[in-house]
Formats: C-alpha cells, sequence, structure tokens
C-alpha cells in the first residue's frame, strides 16, 4: 500500500483545504516544488497534485508548477487533479511528465469521456469519487449529485481505469479519520483499485486500511495529517511495507 502525500495547489501556493471550502484554506508553503522535495527525501512513492483554482475553473490554473515538479522529479509517479475536463489537458500534462491524471466531475457528468479517455490514454486515467453520505460531488464539491459512488464506480469496471480516488467530503481535512467501510465497499463492489482519501489523521488510520488491504486498497493520500505532524510519511510507509510482507 502506498503512503502518498498532497500538495493542493491555490494561487501558487501549498495550501490545505477543509471539507474543501475555498475560504477555509491554509497555507503551508509558498514554493509546492520545495514541499514536493520533502515528502521524496521522506521516501514517497507517488504524489498527489491537485490544482484546486483549476477545479473551480474547470481548465488549468496552476499547471507551470505541476510541470516544475514533474520535470524535479522525472522518475517519480505523479498524479493530478482539478479541472481535468478535456483530451488537451490530459495530453499536456501526460507530455509534462505527469503519470496519471484525475477525471472528476466529469466522469460523473459525461461518464464516456471516461472510456474514451482509457481508449485514447491507456493505463494513464484515474477517476475521483468524492461522496457525501455516498453519493457523489462535483465542481469542486460545490454540487451534490443524485448519483450513488458505487453505482458510478461499476460504470467504468471494463474501462481500464488505472484506481479510483475515493474522498469522504465530510472527513476531509478534518482529522477525523478515515471511512475505511466504505473505501473498502467500493474497491470489493467495483473491482478498482481504490485509493483511499480525506481524514487520514495518524498512524491508527494507515493500520486500519492496510488491515483490508487486500480487498483492493493500492494506497492512502494523506494531507493535513502531514503538514501538521500527527503523520510521519517515512514511518507510515515503512509500516505499509513490512504489512504488505
Amino acid at each position: 500500500m502506498l503512503i502518498i502525500p498532497a500538495i493542493d495547489l491555490k494561487d501558487g501556493k501549498c495550501v490545505r483545504l477543509r471539507q474543501g471550502r475555498m475560504d477555509d484554506s491554509t497555507v503551508f508553503s509558498d514554493n509546492p516544488v520545495e514541499m514536493a522535495a520533502k515528502w521524496v527525501e521522506a521516501g514517497c512513492r507517488r504524489l498527489h497534485l491537485v490544482d484546486l483554482n483549476g477545479a473551480f475553473a474547470g481548465t488549468p490554473v496552476n499547471g507551470e508548477i505541476v510541470s516544475a515538479i514533474a520535470k524535479a522529479y522525472p522518475n517519480l509517479p505523479i498524479q493530478i487533479g482539478g479541472g481535468i475536463r478535456s483530451a488537451e489537458t490530459i495530453e499536456a500534462y501526460l507530455k509534462a511528465g505527469v503519470d496519471y491524471v484525475i477525471i472528476g466531475t466529469k466522469a460523473v457528468k459525461e461518464p464516456e469521456f471516461v472510456t474514451e479517455m482509457c481508449r485514447r490514454f491507456p493505463g494513464h486515467i484515474i477517476v475521483g469519487l468524492d461522496a457525501q453520505d455516498g453519493y457523489v460531488a462535483t465542481d469542486g464539491w460545490a454540487e451534490i449529485s443524485s448519483v450513488k459512488a458505487v453505482d458510478l464506480a461499476k460504470r467504468f469496471r471494463n474501462d481500464g481505469v488505472s484506481s479510483i480516488v475515493y474522498t469522504d467530503i465530510s472527513r476531509d481535512g478534518m482529522m477525523q479519520g478515515v471511512n475505511v467501510e466504505a473505501t473498502a465497499e467500493l474497491a470489493r463492489e467495483s473491482g478498482i483499485p481504490v485509493i483511499a482519501s480525506g481524514g487520514v489523521t495518524d498512524i491508527k488510520d494507515i493500520h486500519a486500511l492496510a488491515a483490508v488491504a487486500d480487498q483492493g486498497i493500492l494506497g492512502a493520500i494523506t494531507g493535513r495529517a502531514i503538514y501538521e505532524g500527527t503523520l510521519d510519511v517515512a514511518e507510515a510507509q515503512q509500516l505499509c511495507d513490512q504489512l504488505d510482507n
């Protein structure tokens, strides 16, 4: 299981939001490339980048920083989400050295777009499902749909989606623990590897996720916990490696 540090980009800075609210953000660094270096040195094997401005604008806003991080670490797998709603955007990110692009809002509104992008860019597409009480949210979490996350995930079962990033919005940035049950259920029901996101607080959450990793949990994205020091990236990855053996 992978421990995946999150670098959320807003106005060129590395921030964290609470429950996706742009007006409730904490700035952790003015230099996201330096922040990436910190997590690489701690031994992470993948990075999760989010263009927060892009998620609301519907088009990349912090693309230059994403490119700079990819260029600085050419051998490190990087996944990016936020404002990815066209084939041109996906192509530009992949050319910049990003390995995986996360399709969120568009996956809910136009599921066939995911199918088509998986065909055009095999092995590079991740679906981002953000849910409130099991129902998928869109547009930077501004809208809650009538679509159940599990049902939508099943729709992509045979498309060749690399993985699903599943976020429980109610727990995101709140340091209240991961929704392990819902995450494992999504992995089981969809048959697609799931990356847990939202609520990772400390090593207990990593233990809980690792206990159900064999049900299809590929990794855990962690943000506020590693920035505020309640979780140590190196220690968490070490634990996962031991439990994997």
